[in-house]
């Protein structure tokens, strides 16, 4: 927490604004607005995951349709093409970002299209905070006239060429779940440069009533609208979000020039014009096995550490679910390690982790 959250929360008691919507709502959706720029307008929801569902929603998916998605992500960004009775289409990555490669998008649109059914949406997600390929992923999606829904859970803070995340597609979600770069405990928002889009969205998050002075429903809708108190606290966060994604970006910088020059380790760099948020900071290894052997040493010392996210065309629950893989997530998946990131980790915590590693690697 940044100091001023509690402020914050203690107004929302102070004035009994409990429940969802009231000032703090407001002024957390400015806040945002404010500082990603661009023309854009932002519904504070319940979570990240509540906002793609809305969007995609928003953006005319329905039953039987077809969504074009990142493989290499969490699975909150696949979930709700599922809710909505719709069928992910997975979209392996390209190398030098680790997010959805413009080459087999563009290779996947072509086939569905020959099959008979051309994708209703484009899920690319800015993994771990690193920019996807706005320029080439936007280009493919243009060609085909296919909207984007652009997942910066990860990414909040994240530019390309100057410009923040979360402007770049029709619809941007953010997430400020517990572990993300800013938190309001749970909860996320849908970001948009259209301000119906924005305005359906609140009306679908606040269970779709209609004006009228009974309660009268033509829609189905949903409780997704982020309330006062937890708004309170995104509030205080937004005030620090630079400097945690200074502390985050120093995290990475300090295990860079930590670990650098061993040959078992490979960090993912920034291409020119992206700025990564580095929400967390992984590493590459040679092998499973050297990825397994930094994992339990580090574990063994009470210092925890993840694989990178599992690959959704490899999860039991999306297994038949068509995709158009290179095996780079695969691979990514297999050798990939996420290390501690937090940011609120010490110089004496970041240099126990490096010695930990250095430890098992010198043996």
């Amino acid at each position: 927490m940044g100091g001023n959250e509690q402020s914050y929360v203690d107004e929302a008691f102070k004035t009994n604004w409990i429940a969802p919507l009231g000032p703090n709502v407001n002024l957390f959706e400015e806040a945002i607005q404010n500082y990603i720029k661009d023309g854009v307008h932002v519904a504070a929801l319940s979570a990240g995951t509540a906002a793609i569902h809305l969007g995609l929603e928003i953006l005319g998916v329905s039953h039987g349709d077809e969504v074009l998605c990142q493989s290499l992500t969490f699975s909150a960004s696949a979930n709700p093409i599922k809710y909505l009775g719709a069928e992910p289409i997975f979209v392996d990555s390209e190398r030098e970002t680790w997010n959805m490669s413009p080459e087999l998008l563009e290779k996947a649109i072509v086939d569905r299209i020959a099959k008979g059914k051309k994708p209703k949406a484009i899920v690319a997600v800015h993994l771990y905070g690193m920019p996807y390929k706005i320029k080439e992923v936007t280009e493919v999606a243009n060609k085909y006239d296919i909207p984007i829904i652009e997942d910066s859970a990860e990414a909040l803070g994240s530019t390309y060429n100057g410009v923040k995340c979360g402007s770049f597609g029709e619809i941007g979600i953010l997430s400020f779940n517990g572990n993300k770069i800013i938190t309001t405990s749970g909860g996320g928002a849908l970001v948009t440069k259209n301000e119906e889009f924005k305005k359906k969205a609140v009306f679908l998050a606040t269970q779709a009533r209609d004006d009228a002075p009974h309660y009268q429903h033509s829609h189905v809708g949903y409780n997704y609208r982020m309330s006062n108190v937890l708004a309170g606290i995104g509030r205080g966060q937004m005030e620090v979000l630079d400097e945690r994604v200074e502390a985050r970006r120093s995290n990475f910088e300090f295990y860079k020039a930590s670990l650098q020059h061993l040959e078992e380790i490979e960090f993912l760099n920034e291409p020119k014009g992206f700025f990564s948020n580095r929400w967390l900071s992984c590493i590459l290894t040679p092998s499973y096995e050297m990825k397994e052997r930094i994992r339990y040493a580090l574990l063994e010392d009470d210092v925890e550490s993840r694989p990178l996210w599992k690959p959704m065309h490899m999860q039991p629950i999306f297994e038949t679910s068509p995709n158009y893989s290179d095996g780079t997530s695969e691979d990514l998946f297999e050798r990939g390690l996420c290390l501690p990131s937090g940011s609120n980790l010490t110089n004496q915590d970041l240099e126990r982790i490096v010695a930990l590693i250095l430890k098992e690697l010198t043996k």
